[in-house]
């Protein structure tokens, strides 16, 4: 049964198809499948790969797209290809200049690198490219039709009613809590974290902080040598290592936090800021992926210069020291994200551009 052709009645026909070729879970996955949770309710939609779909029926193959688009839509209109990787970008071009497809191609961009030749190459073969973010625009050729920022979802990232029982509730220990979250690794900036909680967290023992993400074999000897520090300083029982936890704690955790750092040397877009935000926790980040133009300084919290020991010892040390100051930035991250990064307003804004094009 060709299913991907079976599911869409003759009164409504696809319109959009997103890309999904990677089997890897991914930041990107996870961002094409929030993202296309609301998008499905604005455009008839399918997926081109079955990779994590929680609804397989929504899922087709690249021979299923090649015959669909053959011909346009019944009203003459093309249908839109999404790309947000450049194997996806590859079989956009495949489809449309090898089977005939009658598409308009879109490539989300997010790398802050320039490109290479091939990659360039395909990407001027778009209809239009979206920048993510005002820096990931600046590497790209030629100014982007749209900078669209990723959104969350905010039902999933609430403020604790009262953070202090919600941290305790947790049992990590403390009153409060502070704490840096993804794969631990030194390009995440986690030693920055470490090294200035070792020099920070004496002075205020209301706050225990927790490193949260997996920690894979070739980065256990960096962990173990942050551990021997920490052991060091006496700070074990106050500085703790989780380890990768189930999806499903870590909203718990991101409610209950009262500042979170993310510390990263580059990143593409950086959700974890937007996630603390929205839980109302305030935030201490590097100059890293689209931090500068989330975080509004000294409102929603702090900004450094990536790799800086000593802002991040300083920030860190400021934020603490007033607990009602901290507490005001988070819920100004919370208000912000309201406004401006919902998972919604980015697949509205993604729609509009593809209403424009077809």
């Amino acid at each position: 049964m060709d299913h991907g052709e079976a599911n869409v009645s003759e009164n409504e026909e696809v319109e959009l198809i997103l890309g999904n070729s990677n089997s890897n879970f991914s930041g990107v996955t996870s961002t094409m499948l929030q993202v296309m949770s609301y998008q499905r309710k604005l455009m008839n939609l399918r997926v081109m790969g079955t990779h994590f779909l929680p609804d397989e029926n929504q899922a087709m193959t690249f021979w299923q797209v090649a015959k669909m688009c053959r011909k346009p839509l019944k009203n003459g209109k093309y249908r839109i290809f999404h790309a947000r990787r450049v194997d996806e970008m590859i079989q956009a071009v495949i489809l449309k200049y090898i089977f005939g497809a009658k598409i308009k191609m879109v490539f989300s961009s997010a790398a802050q690198r320039f490109r290479s030749g091939s990659t360039l190459w395909l990407t001027r073969k778009m209809d239009a490219v979206v920048a993510i973010s005002k820096a990931s625009a600046k590497y790209l050729a030629e100014p982007p039709s749209a900078i669209i920022p990723h959104g969350i979802q905010i039902e999933n990232f609430v403020p604790a009613k009262n953070k202090e029982q919600a941290w305790q509730a947790l049992g990590y220990g403390g009153k409060y809590g502070i704490g840096i979250l993804g794969r631990v690794r030194k390009q995440k900036g986690v030693h920055l974290f470490v090294d200035a909680c070792i020099e920070v967290l004496p002075k205020y023992p209301d706050y225990t902080a927790v490193v949260v993400g997996a920690i894979s074999s070739n980065h256990q000897e960096f962990v173990d040598e942050l551990k021997a520090k920490i052991a060091k300083a006496g700070l074990s029982e106050r500085i703790l290592f989780t380890g990768e936890l189930p999806f499903a704690r870590i909203p718990p955790i991101f409610s209950a936090l009262s500042m979170v750092s993310a510390l990263s040397d580059n990143e593409g877009f950086g959700l974890t800021v937007l996630e603390a935000m929205s839980c109302s926790a305030a935030v201490l980040a590097t100059q890293a992926g689209a931090w500068e133009e989330i975080i509004r300084e000294d409102i929603d919290g702090h900004v450094v210069p990536v790799n800086d020991l000593p802002a991040v010892t300083a920030k860190m040390d400021s934020l603490l020291s007033n607990p009602k100051v901290l507490h005001e930035k988070g819920l100004a991250g919370r208000a912000r994200v309201l406004e401006h990064y919902t998972v919604e307003r980015e697949a509205k804004a993604l729609v509009d551009l593809f209403r424009r094009l077809q």
